[in-house]
């Protein structure tokens, strides 16, 4: 039996996983600024440490999974001036659209997610004990910066050196000791929002943020810490900072996920070719996005495409097919098998690929079991192939990815098309073709797919019309 292994940011190795307390997984997941709608770009980390979370719990660890919200920032404040609206009302706007891509994706909610306003009290603590520490220092205009050349193992992450870094551009220059240091704190300014603390009223910069709150939720010492790779420098260097000056271990393990691009370029909103998860959510399912995006492996690009959205859509709807047809043969629906060739591979630093492999293989040994007969195969395929879509997060009988509008509407539905199809075979019998195929290609049109089985006419909807 193979045991789990994960990649390190830190080390650039892949290394048996062994959790700091038995049985115990703590992960910390840098969540969304909540300043615009979120782009595939955004999601695709929730499901790739979603993915994470969901074999670690079948592998039977209890996983305390924490994704923040950033929901004070200086982008926030920039978007409520363009939207005439209190910056807390833009906050809490996108901070429902991103709440409402999660679930259309399937990403569970998080154990706890907790917002930076929130946790102001633990972040004057915070910065309390490094200024004590003589790690931080308060300048007297009301910022509060940390002396980065204090820090034998500041850039570790990174692997950068603090002499080629340019200044940290989050603050006037002329208060620090040195220009390469970065605000914990931010004086208040004409307009903005601010918080009294013992040195000026203010607000958080964005890395005492996490480092505060991952403290709050995991303790001084936790498993797992996560994001994109654009968060590498200068987040999480901070936040190791931070943490390690005020004398906590902080993660023992570091991942980062890919981006999505677009022509070669890491898809985001200043370039211009951002894809909003609500209009890709009208041209395919939930849950054929989720399977796009979780197909790549975590740590690869994803160079994104209509064309290969939709073949990656139509790919699944073949394995849901299959899976229709082995519950209509079997008269059950599949009973989620965890192969051993699906285990080996998430424990191989999760390489999703190599368990796609698997599940195509499943179904092409039960497409062909489906013609000759063989139910033990069917219901082998079936099992194995659903126990692996129920980890990757897209399990077509799982009740989140039921049609809106829940059963009736679905009986509903069903109960049209099938007085269509009686209709179809009445006139195949009396060899009326002409009439046959036009319910056949009225039906298509509609985007129902009709298939001719043993079992009789079944059918299937091809593809989300536009709206």
């Amino acid at each position: 039996m193979s045991s789990l292994s994960l990649y390190d940011t830190l080390t650039r190795t892949t290394s048996p996983f062994v959790p700091l307390k038995a049985g115990e997984v703590g992960i910390y997941l840098c969540g969304a600024t909540v300043q615009a709608p979120p782009h595939i770009g955004h999601v695709r980390s929730g499901v790739n440490f979603d993915i994470l979370r969901r074999w670690l719990t079948k592998s039977g660890y209890n996983v305390t999974f924490i994704r923040n919200v950033t929901d004070i920032d200086d982008k926030i404040l920039h978007k409520a001036v363009h939207e005439k609206a209190p910056w807390w009302a833009v906050a809490m706007k996108y901070e429902r659209a991103f709440s409402e891509a999660y679930a259309a994706l399937n990403v569970a909610p998080p154990t706890y997610e907790p917002r930076a306003t929130g946790h102001i009290t633990q972040m004057i603590e915070l910065m309390t004990l490094l200024i004590e520490r003589g790690a931080a220092y308060a300048p007297g205009n009301g910022d509060v910066y940390l002396e980065v050349r204090k820090l034998e193992s500041y850039l570790t992450l990174s692997r950068q050196k603090v002499d080629d870094l340019q200044p940290a551009a989050d603050a006037d220059e002329t208060y620090k000791k040195d220009p390469r240091d970065f605000a914990l704190w931010k004086a208040a300014k004409p307009g903005d929002p601010s918080w009294p603390t013992p040195w000026g009223a203010g607000r958080p910069g964005w890395h005492l943020e996490c480092s505060a709150m991952a403290h709050s939720y995991l303790g001084e010492a936790f498993d797992i810490h996560g994001g994109g790779l654009d968060l590498i420098f200068p987040h999480h260097e901070n936040e190791i900072a931070q943490s390690e000056a005020a004398g906590y271990a902080f993660s023992k393990r570091w991942m980062h996920n890919a981006w999505v691009t677009a022509s070669g370029e890491k898809m985001s909103k200043s370039l211009g070719n951002s894809l909003q998860v609500a209009e890709l959510l009208k041209t395919v399912r939930g849950i054929e996005l989720r399977w796009y995006l979780g197909s790549a492996h975590y740590r690869s690009m994803l160079e994104f495409s209509h064309e290969a959205l939709a073949e990656s859509a139509t790919a699944f709807r073949r394995i849901e097919g299959f899976l229709t047809r082995a519950t209509e043969i079997l008269g059950a629906q599949p009973t989620p098998v965890i192969s051993q060739g699906f285990t080996d591979a998430m424990n191989d630093d999760l390489a999703v690929p190599t368990a796609l492999a698997g599940i195509s293989e499943a179904l092409r040994l039960g497409n062909s079991a489906v013609t000759s007969g063989d139910k033990a195969q069917i219901s082998q395929s079936a099992n194995e192939i659903r126990g692996a879509l129920e980890i990757l997060g897209c399990d077509p009988f799982d009740p989140v990815f039921a049609t809106s509008g829940g059963a009736d509407l679905t009986d509903a539905l069903d109960g049209v098309i099938q007085l269509a199809l009686a209709q179809r075979t009445a006139a195949r019998e009396r060899k009326d073709f002409a009439a046959s195929d036009q319910i056949r290609d009225g039906l298509a049109a509609l985007g129902i797919i009709i298939e001719d089985t043993a079992q009789g006419p079944r059918w299937s909807i091809s593809q989300i019309s536009e709206k």
